[in-house]
């Protein structure tokens, strides 16, 4: 399939099954467009995978709306952000409620330059950016969200030691999610729930509900 047609049926996908708006679209096509010229000279993305940016990255963080319940929790939190998958796909989606507030973390100063220009262009509420470590920070949101950022037991080792407060976590894994989890948790977590991402046959995403 080539670019234009899976640019399409990934903007038909965003709009009829995960409800982003057309101005939202519109945005996220311009951020596309600026993550893949910034990508000229700086890597956010693996440049093997920008062919594939709707796919790979939009879509694949555009489907955890899914799994954020926005009418009762206010904030979410993006460790590593990296260039702004999920963060800022997912502050595109939440940006026009007016009670939700998306954080992203992000050690790289050449990627937290990019992502503040881009919260700029895009005209994003309720965005805030945080550079450094994670742990130069208080984590005190409801939602926690990783996409390639650290190992799952080192997340959980954040959830346990870091993250103030109950909180829920939503962790991308690959296809030996299972097997990742059985080790990671030994016993010490009950209730999690694995659901498959629309994106690839292979992944899995991660749902932790955390009572600190």
């Amino acid at each position: 399939m080539d670019q234009s047609k899976i640019r399409s049926k990934s903007k038909l996908i965003l709009s009829k099954n995960l409800n982003f708006n057309k101005n939202q679209i519109n945005k996220i096509n311009l951020f596309v467009r600026n993550v893949l010229n910034f990508n000229k000279k700086y890597n956010l993305i693996s440049k093997t995978t920008e062919k594939d940016i709707w796919m790979r990255h939009v879509l694949d963080s555009a489907q955890l709306i899914k799994h954020i319940d926005s009418s009762r929790y206010n904030s979410l939190s993006d460790l590593g952000t990296g260039g702004g998958f999920p963060g800022i796909i997912l502050a595109i989606y939440f940006s026009d409620i007016l009670t939700f507030h998306v954080k992203l973390y992000e050690k790289s100063k050449i990627k937290v330059d990019f992502l503040n220009k881009q919260i700029n262009i895009l005209g994003l509420k309720r965005v805030s950016i945080y550079d450094n470590d994670y742990q130069s920070h208080v984590l005190d949101s409801d939602y926690f969200v990783f996409r390639a950022f650290k190992k799952l037991p080192e997340i959980l080792r954040i959830s346990r030691e870091t993250i103030r407060g109950p909180h829920k976590m939503i962790i991308m894994m690959g296809k030996s999610a299972q097997d990742q989890l059985n080790k990671a948790s030994k016993g010490t977590i009950n209730k999690y729930k694995l659901v498959p991402s629309i994106t690839s046959d292979d992944s899995k995403i991660l749902l932790l509900d955390v009572k600190n």
